[in-house]
């Protein structure tokens, strides 16, 4: 009888180890989830804005405004994604939950938003600037933009491999992280928008409207070389800083403060430019530190 009933009670504790398993996977933890799934719908949204173009005999209101503003809105929806990437990862950690399903969505997430669209839309800008490139020249510009989205895709798989929960192992990243990459092309876009914008305004035949038409065309005759630099930095061994956790949480100078405050004066008077600039500063800086590094390693005799 003994025997019996400890074999009974082993079947129940298997089938209650199964029913937890299966129950794992069936729940997730709700507003986390919901945030990953808002980037990536942020993601897939900019590339089918990328694709309007303006149509005369529509009616609707918010399809003219999209169709006529279509990349600026589809690189906003890239940032709009960055904002839903880091609302999903607090409100985990808030809740205190962060969990492999959560960490495996976020990445799959990431793919969408960061790689793909970045991608997808420079190949629709660059074909719109310059339709009648050679056809050398529009394949090499389309390795570049899968090249991107590759790269992308490998280093989220290579964090989430090498992935830690806490804080404390989020100060900096192998690698410039695919949200950072991924802003970097769309500010680039959003300030070749407004030169176009005000080329626009001003007249090309005016000397200002003259020169915001060049360095438009400037910043579309760049911009591949842009997507090719952030794609290879993603899957390389620089460290890049988080920015929120290592120089903005916790006590700071008052100096650090005052640079803080310019900062968001200068976005709110020129964000465009001042996004632009600035992600493009976060990625030169990663690599200029890997050079003093590099240069200051005692060399091996």
């Amino acid at each position: 009888m003994d025997e019996r009933a400890r074999e009974r009670r082993r079947r129940r504790l298997r089938r209650l180890r199964r029913h937890g398993r299966r129950a794992y996977i069936r729940s997730v933890y709700f507003l986390p989830s919901l945030a990953t799934l808002g980037n990536a719908i942020c993601g897939f949204g900019a590339m089918y804005v990328a694709t309007l173009w303006p149509q005369p005999a529509v009616r609707d209101s918010v399809t003219n405004f999209l169709s006529l503003h279509h990349f600026t809105v589809a690189a906003l929806l890239v940032f709009a994604a960055m904002l839903f990437d880091a609302l999903d990862g607090r409100l985990a950690r808030f809740a205190r939950h962060t969990t492999d399903f959560g960490g495996q969505l976020d990445s799959l997430a990431d793919v969408v938003s960061f790689g793909a669209a970045p991608a997808f839309m420079s190949l629709l800008l660059v074909k719109a600037s310059y339709p009648h490139v050679p056809i050398v020249i529009s394949r090499l510009i389309w390795c570049v933009g899968a090249l991107f989205m590759s790269c992308a895709a490998v280093r989220l798989a290579r964090f989430n491999v090498s992935n830690e929960h806490g804080e404390q192992h989020h100060f900096s990243f192998l690698g410039l992280p695919s949200p950072a990459a991924g802003g970097t092309v769309a500010a680039w876009i959003l300030m070749q928008q407004d030169l176009s914008h005000e080329c626009a305004e001003l007249r090309p035949d005016t000397t200002l409207g003259a020169f915001a038409g060049h360095c438009s065309a400037v910043c579309v005759i760049l911009l591949p070389a842009v997507v090719l630099v952030t794609g290879l930095l993603m899957v390389s061994h620089i460290r890049y800083p988080h920015l929120v956790n290592k120089y903005l949480r916790g006590k700071r100078s008052i100096g650090r403060l005052m640079a803080a405050l310019v900062g968001l004066l200068l976005l709110v008077f020129a964000p465009e430019y001042t996004l632009a600039i600035g992600m493009v500063v976060y990625v030169l800086a990663g690599v200029l530190s890997a050079a003093t590094r590099l240069r200051r390693r005692p060399a091996v005799s």
